[in-house]
């Protein structure tokens, strides 16, 4: 397996819906805010300012992630799934680390990333990668699941302890 990640181009849109469905539906079930992303990924995170990343093996589409415009120079990392049966290989990391060297070129000061208690394994990914957990109160939850809140910050500045 030879996995490339790669920006978003026409035609990864059903790819980027269906790898975030796979693992949303099962665990929380879709929320509006899903719905509304998934469906029209061009507008609500590409012309606002945002990115969208593939993984590939070949020419199959095995993973995705999201940079979506918070503010001048913040972004969200979101919407990042894996296919189910190429889990726990690494793509999340390869994915996870293409995105923050991508932040890094556009001039990103902070990334922020909303989640949920109950995926160990994508927490201690992010933690792994630098991302420091936001005391209580300091998220801006998105969506109903969202439980856990993180930042690696990219300028300089000192992280929040938690």
């Amino acid at each position: 397996m030879q996995i490339v990640v790669r920006k978003f181009v026409g035609g990864d849109e059903e790819a980027f819906r269906l790898l975030n469905e796979e693992w949303i539906v099962p665990l929380f079930g879709l929320e509006d805010a899903d719905r509304r992303i998934l469906g029209d990924p061009q507008t609500h995170i590409l012309s606002a300012g945002g990115q969208i990343y593939m993984a590939l093996d070949g020419e199959k589409r095995v993973g995705t992630c999201a940079l979506v415009k918070m503010g001048e120079g913040e972004f969200e990392v979101a919407k990042m799934g894996v296919a189910g049966e190429i889990r726990g290989r690494g793509i999340g990391r390869l994915l996870l680390e293409f995105v923050v060297a991508d932040s890094r070129e556009i001039g990103a000061k902070r990334l922020y990333i909303e989640s949920n208690s109950s995926l160990k394994g994508a927490i201690h990914l992010y933690e792994s990668m630098g991302f420091s957990h936001l005391p209580p109160g300091q998220g801006h939850p998105h969506f109903a699941r969202g439980n856990v809140f993180m930042e690696l910050r990219l300028d300089g500045k000192p992280k929040v302890n938690s």
